[in-house]
C-alpha cells in the first residue's frame, strides 16, 4: 500500500541524473478503444491501436522517480472512436486516475475528464515512439500529456505541490504540440480542452486546487481510516479552495474536474457528519454546482437519506 510514499516523493523528485536503470516504469494503465460506432470495415485496426497504446503507456517511463510494482499509477483511457478516414481517427477520449487511501481497500477519483478533442493518424502495425524532447505525432503528444498529468496530480496528492515537475513536462508538450496544427492544445480555444486543463492547476489564481488535493487525500481521506472526524474536517476545510476558484474564474475545467471526481464521494464521506459541517459544505458548494441539487442534497441531509 505505497508505504512511505510521501517520502518517496519527495526523494525522487530530486533525483537528477541518477542511473535510469535504477527506476521502474510508473503507470498501471487499462486502455480500451470502442469502434462500434464505425460500421464495415475491419476493426483489426482498433484492436492494434489499442494495444499500441496499452503498451505505450504501461512500458514507457515517464520519469526518475522510483516505483515498485505495487506503488504504479493506476489509470484508464477509454477511446470512443466516432469517425475514422484515410487513417484518421476521431472522437473522444475518457480520461480517470485513481489512488489509494491509506490503510484501507478503498481507491479515490483523483481525475475524472473527457477529452472531446481527440484527432490523429494511426496506421495499422505503427509502432509509438516515446521522444522527451521532441513532438511529431498527435497520439503520442496526447498520450504524453495524460502520463504527464497523472504523474503530476498523484504527486500532489501526496506531497504538498509534489507535482510541479511533470506540470512542467505537460506545459512543454502543450507548447511543442502547438506546431502540429491539431485541435485541443491552443490556449483560449476552449477552457476545457488540454490547454485549459492545465492552466486550471498551474495559473495562479487558480492553482489553489493543488494544495486542495493534498489537503483532501493526505490529510482527509488517509486520515479518515483512523480518526474520521479529523480527516473529515481537513476536507471540509479544503474545500474552500473551490469558492476561491470559482470567484476567480468560474469557468475553470478544475471546478468541473472536480465535479466529475468527487461529488458522489462526497455524499458518503459527509454521511455521518454533524448536521451543521453537511450544511456548511452544501452552502459552499450550492452556489459553484448549482445544478447539482440532487447530490448536493443527499450531503446536507446525510443518513437522512438512509
Amino acid at each position: 500500500m505505497r508505504a512511505n510514499k510521501t517520502l518517496k516523493y519527495i526523494l525522487a523528485a530530486t533525483a537528477v541524473g541518477v542511473s535510469s536503470g535504477a527506476f521502474a516504469q510508473e503507470l498501471n494503465c487499462t486502455v480500451e478503444v470502442n469502434a462500434q460506432k464505425i460500421e464495415g470495415g475491419s476493426k483489426s485496426v482498433f484492436q492494434t491501436l489499442q494495444e499500441a497504446i496499452s503498451e505505450y503507456m504501461n512500458e514507457t517511463r515517464f520519469s526518475n522517480a522510483t516505483f515498485s510494482n505495487n506503488e504504479k499509477i493506476d489509470c484508464r483511457l477509454y477511446l470512443t472512436v466516432s469517425e475514422y478516414t484515410d487513417d484518421r481517427i476521431t472522437g473522444d477520449l475518457q480520461i480517470q486516475l485513481s489512488r489509494p487511501v491509506y490503510n484501507s481497500t478503498y481507491t479515490t477519483t483523483l481525475f475524472n475528464f473527457k477529452d472531446n478533442r481527440i484527432s490523429f493518424e494511426y496506421r495499422e502495425g505503427e509502432p509509438l515512439i516515446f521522444n522527451a524532447t521532441t513532438i511529431d505525432n498527435n497520439l503520442t503528444a496526447i498520450l504524453n500529456y495524460y502520463a504527464y498529468l497523472f504523474l503530476a496530480l498523484d504527486f500532489d496528492s501526496f506531497s504538498p505541490m509534489g507535482g510541479e515537475p511533470y506540470y512542467e513536462k505537460a506545459a512543454s508538450v502543450v507548447q511543442a504540440a502547438q506546431s502540429l496544427g491539431e485541435i485541443g492544445w491552443k490556449a483560449f480555444e476552449d477552457p476545457k480542452n488540454r490547454s485549459g486543463v492545465l492552466t486550471s492547476f498551474t495559473a495562479p489564481s487558480t492553482s489553489s486546487y493543488r494544495q486542495m488535493l493534498y489537503d483532501y487525500h493526505r490529510k482527509g481521506l488517509d486520515e479518515m481510516v483512523t480518526s474520521p472526524d479529523k480527516g473529515r474536517a481537513s476536507i471540509t476545510s479544503s474545500l474552500s479552495a473551490l469558492e476561491n476558484i470559482y470567484k476567480a474564474d468560474a469557468m475553470s475545467a478544475a471546478l468541473s474536474i472536480f465535479r466529475d471526481s468527487k461529488l458522489d464521494e462526497l455524499v458518503n464521506v459527509y454521511s455521518k457528519a454533524p448536521q451543521s459541517e453537511r450544511e456548511l459544505v452544501y452552502k459552499l458548494l450550492q452556489p459553484i454546482y448549482p445544478s447539482e441539487n440532487e447530490r448536493l442534497t443527499k450531503i446536507k441531509k446525510g443518513d437522512e437519506n438512509n
